[in-house]
């Protein structure tokens, strides 16, 4: 699948992505991307995530490929079961431990714990050795129950722009290889 022949559906995490963020690149870049706004972006309501991104998924017009980073991999999968439209696939960055109390901003929890049934589509974890919103091991279990390939990025903390990871070609290769073994 190309990129051209998608709705990618870009969605941040807890306090959004800046315009610096590989995901804001991202979307600036790919010509059929956009953001899934939130209403709040600093004070996160689960059920209003959840619904923002169904109602997104259920309004594309062409194969959906979901791009969530941080709290917006748990707010995806969570909107899974309100998804009236198939979604080709999903690329979740940096799965947070929404259910480990030690987590801050403890409102975070709210979105735990995550399902672990597997997921009805392909997709692609990738996860941190460092990341300080959840371990590696969290993002391997996790991930291995949804049938999502995992992907070891290495000590690359929470894979965000203050981590060091604007540009990210890294994860770009490894979207694009995802997308060419999608079927539209």
């Amino acid at each position: 699948m190309k990129a051209s022949d998608a709705d990618i559906l870009i969605i941040p995490g807890y306090t959004n992505s800046g315009p610096s963020h590989w995901q804001s690149r991202w979307e600036a870049k790919l010509s059929t991307a956009r953001r899934v706004e939130q209403a709040e972006w600093t004070k996160p309501v689960r059920d209003d995530w959840i619904a923002r991104i169904a109602e997104e998924v259920n309004a594309s017009t062409r194969p959906v490929i979901l791009v969530a980073h941080s709290l917006g991999v748990a707010s995806a999968i969570h909107a899974i079961p309100h998804f009236r439209k198939p979604v080709a696939g999903a690329f979740l960055v940096a799965p947070p431990d929404v259910a480990n109390p030690d987590i801050r901003p403890k409102h975070l929890m709210t979105f735990g714990p995550y399902p672990r049934d597997p997921l009805p589509f392909p997709s692609i974890t990738v996860a941190s050795r460092n990341d300080p919103f959840g371990s590696y091991e969290h993002a391997d279990d996790i991930a291995g129950s949804w049938g999502s390939f995992i992907v070891d990025a290495g000590e690359a903390g929470h894979i965000n722009a203050d981590s060091g990871h604007g540009p990210w070609p890294e994860g770009t290769m490894v979207f694009a290889q995802f997308l060419s073994k999608l079927s539209a």
